[in-house]
């Protein structure tokens, strides 16, 4: 028996641990049990034709996203583009769905597609448009994609329908931001700024 190690054995693997309790939960390993019913791995007897397995297929993820909580209902939509095309494909597949600015790099569900990409976990992306992941520096996730040899669909190569609320959205962030940072968050000046911005952005808008 070789050295006992803890789920931290996926990091010597190169999986992420989703991966091995996935494997566990398959049959494909066992772990042995502390007394205190600690899982630990013998990484010796791992290693041998596991990691790369053709029995383990990677993942079709797809990624859904709005900025702002009046576009759940477009979030909603997306998701079932999403589902319709995959099964249409005959793909298993997993959805990952985000609220948030697609200006922003730090939100949950981008942060854990990305995790899952660098881990070998996923092997097919599906987008129903490009800007769905990110308004700018998708082309760095897409990027990352080819490195880990990850297929990108986007559904839709057209202009996306969402566009206009969309970048409304994420310009009222970006003023927000840095007007909060010329002249304080709770300032007066700050708020007649934002209200102002935001009914340039309603005007624009209708």
């Amino acid at each position: 028996m070789g050295k006992l190690l803890s789920i931290a054995a996926a990091k010597a693997l190169g999986v992420s641990t989703s991966t091995l309790r996935r494997w566990e939960g398959a049959g494909r390993l066992v772990p042995i049990r502390t007394e205190d019913g600690q899982r630990r791995y013998d990484l010796a007897a791992l290693r041998p034709g596991l990691i790369h397995s053709a029995t383990v297929p990677r993942r079709t993820v797809a990624y859904a996203r709005v900025s702002s909580h009046n576009q759940r209902a477009d979030l909603e939509h997306q998701k079932q583009v999403l589902e319709s095309y995959c099964a249409a494909q005959g793909w298993p597949f997993d959805i990952i769905a985000d609220l948030g600015s697609g200006m922003s790099y730090h939100k949950k569900g981008l942060r854990c597609l990305l995790d899952e990409i660098v881990a070998g976990d996923v092997g097919r992306l599906v987008l129903t448009h490009k800007d769905r992941l990110l308004r700018f520096g998708a082309e760095l996730v897409f990027a990352l994609c080819e490195a880990r040899n990850v297929e990108v669909v986007i559904i839709n190569q057209g202009a996306d329908t969402t566009f206009e609320d969309d970048l409304a959205s994420d310009v009222l962030e970006i003023i927000t931001v840095f007007s909060a940072r010329l002249y304080g968050s709770r300032s007066h000046r700050n708020q007649k700024l934002i209200d102002g911005v935001r009914r340039a952005v309603r005007e624009a808008q209708c």
